[in-house]
């Protein structure tokens, strides 16, 4: 499982430097997501569905990266918490790299927590769990 899940994030970090350069994949979004998955942060905890929702709020969430100026974000780590043998949380370490005109090259290291389910065709997310990225973005000056 270890491998198909660094080739599955692997393949999530090209997806998101493509949406940071305004060439999203909605169709490859669909395929990184289970039918139905939670997300859980300081905020509270919300359940979606992998439908025409999904993919416009990732359209939306994109272009509020752009906008704040989030120029790269790349993969630093990744750890595996086996549940089964289908299941396992992957702590994912992000390093994310913000610059414009108004603020110096910024480098962020975060981490998110995907709850992933190993699949016949591959790992999909069916979870994840976040800190608080408003207050972290503050903190740094990127909003």
């Amino acid at each position: 499982m270890e491998d198909s899940i660094r080739r599955f994030f692997a393949r999530y970090e090209q997806f998101f430097l493509r949406a940071l350069a305004g060439e999203p994949d909605p169709a490859e979004v669909a395929g990184l997501y289970a039918e139905e998955f939670i997300a859980a942060s300081p905020a509270g905890v919300k359940a979606g569905k992998n439908d025409a929702s999904l993919i416009e709020a990732m359209r939306q969430g994109h272009a509020q990266y752009r906008a704040i100026g989030t120029r790269d974000m790349r993969v630093r780590g990744l750890r595996l918490s086996p549940i089964d043998e289908m299941h396992c949380v992957a702590h994912v370490a992000w390093r994310a790299t913000y610059l414009r005109a108004d603020l110096p090259e910024t480098v962020i290291d975060f981490e998110v927590h995907y709850l992933m389910q190993q699949r016949q065709d591959g790992p999909r997310v069916f979870g994840w769990i976040s800190g608080d990225e408003t207050a972290v973005l503050r903190r740094h000056g990127v909003l």
